[in-house]
Order: structure tokens, then sequence, then C-alpha cells
């Protein structure tokens, strides 16, 4: 009798088909087959560039700069910089903002996400929205109105939008709901910083009058 052949097995072919998402509808799987296609269509682009983006806007940075700038200016100065303020507040609305939408809405990022992602708390495991995005343009829109080059900001900010969805840490809809909630929380900074200095402005000038009369 012939021995059997023994062939070797044949190579399984490793596909990463979208993740479901649990958006409504079709839009979640919309979402994730553009987004798969996009990260794929632009492979080529040096992981080390989309990676400085991810750093350049990581919460780790952008939270503990302004406050220690903060910090330094009321313990070397007796005036208070509105900028920093107004900045400082509008990255903790968008902590509690962007936590508080990932845990309500619990998107699983996309199946092909490398490993070389840092979570720093447990929110970080789901999707939607992008905080990246969310602070980037939070950061550009509130230093834009105050005065800063908002071409140089925006393109900033797009750019490192965009990273998100090619590194594949995110999907297109995660980056967009992410860009439009930073451009409100930097709107809501500067009615609450706009708020604070007319709240002060009338206490100062209450006491003046106080002090006057006296």
């Amino acid at each position: 009798m012939a021995p059997a052949s023994t062939s070797p097995p044949a190579r399984a072919q490793v596909t990463t088909a979208p993740a479901k998402s649990p958006l409504v509808g079709g839009l979640g799987d919309l979402d994730a087959a553009v987004s798969l296609r996009l990260h794929a269509l632009f492979l080529p682009v040096p992981r080390l560039l989309l990676k400085a983006l991810e750093v350049a806007g990581d919460g780790r940075i952008w939270l503990p700069v302004p406050i220690s700038l903060l910090l330094i200016s009321t313990t070397t100065s007796s005036k208070v910089s509105p900028l920093l303020v107004g900045l400082v507040a509008g990255l903790v609305l968008d902590i509690l903002f962007v936590g508080a939408a990932k845990l309500i809405v619990r998107r699983p990022r996309p199946a092909y996400n490398a490993a070389d992602m840092y979570v720093a708390v447990a929110a970080d495991h789901w999707s939607f929205p992008s905080g990246h995005s969310s602070r980037a343009f939070l950061v550009a829109a509130f230093l834009a109105a105050g005065g800063f080059p908002r071409e140089a900001l925006f393109l900033w900010a797009a750019s490192t939008s965009a990273s998100r969805v090619l590194l594949g840490r995110h999907y297109v809809l995660d980056v967009v709901a992410g860009a439009c909630l930073g451009v409100f929380e930097a709107w809501l900074s500067s009615l609450l910083l706009r708020a604070m200095c007319a709240r002060i402005s009338f206490l100062i000038a209450n006491q003046t009058m106080w002090e006057t009369s006296w």
C-alpha cells in the first residue's frame, strides 16, 4: 500500500474584517469599512511620523504643562493669565466629556489597532469619541481665538486627528465627533472665562468703591 501523502497545510489567509459597531443602523458598519480602507491605503506613511503626532496631542502633555505654567505664573506674578485659566478649564472639561461619552457609547477600538498604545485609564479602551481629536481642536480653537496663528493650529489639529485613523486607533466618525466636541469645549471655556473675568471686574470695582467711600 502506498503511504499516504503528507502535504503541508495550506497557509491560512488572515483578513481583518471591520468590527461590528454599536452605532445606530449601518452607519457604524460604513464608518468601520471606510476607516479600514484608509488605514490600509496609508500604510506606507512612516509610523514614526504618526506616532510623533500622537505624542504631540497626548493629554499627559497638554494637561500638566498648562497647569504648571499657571501655578508658576501665580507664584511669580500678581496677575493670572486668563489664557492659561481658560485653557486649563477647557482641558478639564475635555477629560470629563470624553470620558463620559466613551463609557456611555462603549464602542470598541478597531481590531487592527496595534498593541503599542498607552492606556491611561479604563475609558481609553473605548473608541468613541477620539480624545486626541477633541483635545487638539480644543487647543487649536481656543488659542486661535486668543490671537495665535489660526492656520498652523488647525493644520496641526487636523493632522493629529487624521493620524488616529491612519494608526488604527480610531474610526473616522470618532475623530469627526472629537473635533466637533473640541470646538464646542473651546467655545464653552471661552464663555466661562468671560463670565469669570466679568465677575472679577465687578468685585474689584465694588471693592474700590467701598474703599473710597471710607
